[in-house]
């Protein structure tokens, strides 16, 4: 008896062993597209550090600095950062709008609480749909904050945050214009914010111009200090991303975690993206925060290691950015910001009811048409599952699943002609009828 039990543990020590080495399949789904897979290989680590070495000799950009001079501050920073892009967007005829995106606003990290002028650089690539927006960020302003937030003088190189961030989006920008000129089906915006050091006041200015022009934001989302690889107390990650989102139903930014994790298992396999589900990390905050604030899907990407000793302080150098490191975020920006832009919408609403007629095993899950829709996906998963392991092709707008939902969770996403994939919507339950009110027909 004894020798049967030590077998038989032994073999599920065996069988243990060998399912913790595979890795799981977090793709959900989605599919390799080829000509995004060609545009990956134009991401250029020698252009990524030729920016960012070009931003740390502007000595500090932070957003009280000088914006006079053309060799010193912040003013200096942005001119460069809007010729550049102009220089991308006649590359490709004319196909980026770049814009300066100023607005006065209140630095309440100021002892005197001082208004600031806050330039953010856009660059923007139309799609069909101009009222579906994509917006990848990072912020090009930096500072020495341990000592002071406001310090517009001392040398604040911020190569890696968030230089490294800011080159990556602008990498992308270039890369995504040469490929795409005539764009996708949603609206892109390559945008570098200022004042993200005081209160990420130039995102926040951002997103509410795009929420009060009526704009869906299809995702928010951030690079912030995406080039370092060594911790102060030695590890060393360079294989491996950290991806930041609330896990919330209404904003979808969870869904958008997944889709990102998805995405870098079917275009980088050997790049892990690790999800963490809460906005940030703690006590800490990013230009993606702005978005999640005012209900739209939102995300960060940040390095798997920081060096806390280095950060907001006048070691933070260029000599420290690993840019091949950053290249590869960059890819995963661009494998994210194309399938997203390429797709059509979600459904607006996902409706899940018990199916009584079947005894109530089953459930009946509708949704609204989608405009572009050529077909629509189910996916499930259970409670416990951190995404999704099954995926159900639907060609209508209704489907019976033969799941329990009292233990899982399911979704449905819109797929484009071409097999693009949009976010994944939560089927919820109907709201509760009043008491004494005629419940609806039976199925």
């Amino acid at each position: 008896m004894i020798g049967k039990v030590l077998l038989s543990a032994t073999a599920w020590a065996a069988f243990a062993s060998a399912s913790a080495q595979k890795a799981p399949d977090v793709s959900i789904g989605l599919k390799r597209d080829a000509a995004l897979s060609a545009a990956l290989a134009d991401v250029s680590p020698a252009r990524i550090r030729q920016t960012d070495s070009t931003l740390v000799s502007f000595g500090t950009r932070n957003t009280m600095s000088d914006t006079a001079s053309e060799s010193r501050g912040i003013g200096a920073a942005r001119r460069y950062l809007y010729r550049e892009l102009r220089a991308y967007s006649r590359e490709c005829s004319g196909c980026l709008r770049v814009e300066y995106d100023p607005a006065m606003i209140v630095n309440a990290r100021h002892p005197q609480r001082v208004t600031m002028n806050v330039v953010n650089v856009l660059a923007w690539l139309p799609g069909r749909d101009t009222t579906r927006v994509i917006v990848m960020g990072g912020h090009y302003d930096s500072c020495v904050c341990r000592t002071s937030t406001n310090d517009s003088t001392s040398t604040a190189p911020g190569a890696d945050d968030d230089g490294s961030g800011t080159s990556a989006v602008m990498e992308l920008a270039r890369v995504m214009s040469k490929r795409y000129p005539k764009g996708l089906d949603a609206t892109i915006v390559f945008a570098l914010y200022a004042a993200e050091e005081q209160g990420t006041l130039g995102s926040a200015h951002l997103a509410q111009r795009l929420k009060d022009a009526g704009l869906t934001i299809v995702a928010g989302m951030t690079d912030d200090i995406v080039g370092n690889v060594v911790a102060e107390n030695g590890k060393t990650d360079s294989t491996s991303v950290r991806v930041y989102a609330v896990d919330s139903v209404p904003s979808l930014s969870g869904e958008l975690a997944r889709y990102v994790w998805g995405l870098g298992q079917v275009y980088l396999p050997k790049f892990e993206v690790r999800p963490t589900f809460r906005l940030d990390r703690l006590g800490r905050g990013g230009d993606h925060g702005p978005f999640q604030r005012i209900g739209a899907p939102a995300l960060r990407f940040t390095e798997r290691l920081e060096n806390y000793k280095r950060q907001h302080l006048p070691t933070d150098e260029f000599k420290f950015v690993n840019f091949g490191y950053a290249a590869n975020i960059a890819r995963l920006n661009l494998a994210t910001v194309a399938a997203l832009a390429a797709a059509p919408a979600p459904p607006d609403s996902a409706r899940q009811r018990r199916d009584t007629l079947s005894g109530g095993q089953d459930w009946d899950l509708t949704w609204p048409a989608v405009p572009g829709a050529a077909s629509y996906e189910v996916l499930v998963r259970s409670t416990a599952q951190p995404t999704y392991v099954r995926v159900i092709s639907v060609t209508g707008t209704s489907f019976l699943l033969d799941e329990e939902l009292d233990d899982a969770i399911a979704a449905v996403r819109s797929v484009g002609p071409t097999g693009a994939r949009s976010l994944t919507r939560v089927f919820q339950q109907p709201a509760r009828r009043p008491a004494g009110a005629t419940p609806p027909p039976a199925r």
